[in-house]
């Protein structure tokens, strides 16, 4: 009883401590990112855990968009979802 206990504790302070960027990329979690102003999404990719953005400044005739990437896993199984916000 203890052992099990004590498995869910750490099972849930591990999940708990992890970053947006985990979740998303590992665990099949939903993030969102909010562009600054005036900024246009172009590219955005991994490096290990760290989500790397590329944006360029938003032109006088370009409206904001949203945009959303979402993993096509293998499986199907914990597919994460990331949605860009430009304002």
């Amino acid at each position: 009883m203890k052992t099990r206990l004590f498995l869910i504790i750490l099972l849930a302070i591990s999940t708990l401590s992890c970053t947006d960027n985990i979740r998303a990329k590992s665990f099949g979690g939903k993030m969102t990112i909010n562009l600054e102003s005036n900024q246009k999404l172009v590219n955005a990719t991994w490096k290990d855990s760290d989500l790397w953005i590329l944006t360029r400044p938003k032109r006088p005739n370009e409206t904001p968009e949203i945009y959303t990437f979402i993993e096509n896993s293998t499986f199907g199984v914990m597919q994460g979802e990331i949605i860009f916000i430009e304002k």
